[in-house]
């Protein structure tokens, strides 16, 4: 099993100040939305995106209050992807092979993630990361939406995977991730549920790619309810962790340096920029 190295916001190893040859150092990004049922939430999305950013691509789950509708109103450019299957790993996987940029970000619908830190999350790739994590229980991050029981529940995921993976995570179970579009064979999302963040994770670890962690913060869902379940898909995730650490798997998974892009050059360290909030 590969380890893989974490880039502290502090301190940086010598594979977080690499670049892979061949990534831009001015990427065009793609940030991705799964939606089902969110035309009131997408305003306060869409609205707080980057200008910069090169595309936006929904995934939609069938919909019926005029989300996809909304979108195309409020981002005329917005490509629109229908989902294969349900559930959120299905919406992201959908959405990462429809994405045509350097550089994917995951974005949920509910108004929860804050468009405004993705520079974040670009900053930390173009300065070695391969892959950058949102942590809410790191320094300058926070939650106002997470409860008490997945707080205890996220606590002991991330400790097992520490654990059983070699990791320093500080968080497991946030969706508010980005990664250069290249890593994608390594992460090779095949499952259907609120497990997917989980899976992605430990994918980047036994890839053994370059992570960072970066502070974000988590507010309330604006409208609308959630489609987690706490004791239903906290089973889905400690399932997920022991079936990538004990179980078979046919995904196969190869360091980035056994990729198209082997050789890397040295850039500046990164250093996550203290929280305003």
């Amino acid at each position: 099993m590969s380890t893989n190295t974490m880039i502290d916001t502090a301190t940086s190893s010598s594979r977080g100040h690499l670049r892979v040859v061949g990534r831009p150092e001015q990427p065009r990004v793609s940030v991705v939305i799964p939606t089902l049922n969110e035309a009131k939430n997408l305003p306060h999305v869409i609205g707080k995106l980057p200008s910069d950013i090169f595309e936006l691509v929904i995934v939609d789950g069938n919909s019926t209050d005029g989300t996809v509708e909304v979108a195309q109103e409020l981002y005329p450019s917005v490509r629109i992807v229908g989902q294969t299957a349900k559930g959120k790993g299905n919406a992201l996987s959908a959405g990462f092979n429809a994405c045509k940029g350097d550089i994917i970000v995951m974005l949920d619908a509910d108004g929860s993630m804050d468009p405004g830190e993705i520079k974040l999350y670009v900053s930390a790739l173009v300065n070695g990361a391969d892959f950058v994590k949102g942590s809410r229980f790191m320094p300058g991050g926070g939650s106002t939406d997470i409860t008490g029981l997945r707080r205890l529940g996220n606590l002991f995921f991330t400790g097992s995977t520490n654990i059983l993976f070699g990791a320093k995570f500080t968080d497991l179970c946030y969706g508010y991730n980005a990664f250069w579009k290249d890593v994608l064979p390594q992460i090779s999302v095949d499952c259907s549920g609120f497990e997917v963040e989980t899976l992605i994770n430990i994918r980047v670890l036994k890839a053994g790619l370059a992570v960072a962690e970066v502070p974000s913060f988590e507010s309330d869902r604006i409208y609308g309810e959630s489609n987690l379940r706490t004791f239903r898909d906290g089973a889905r995730v400690l399932r997920t962790i022991f079936r990538e650490r004990f179980g078979r798997s046919t995904h196969r998974t190869a360091p980035i340096n056994e990729t198209s892009t082997p050789e890397f050059t040295p850039v500046p360290s990164y250093e996550a920029p203290t929280s305003s909030r």
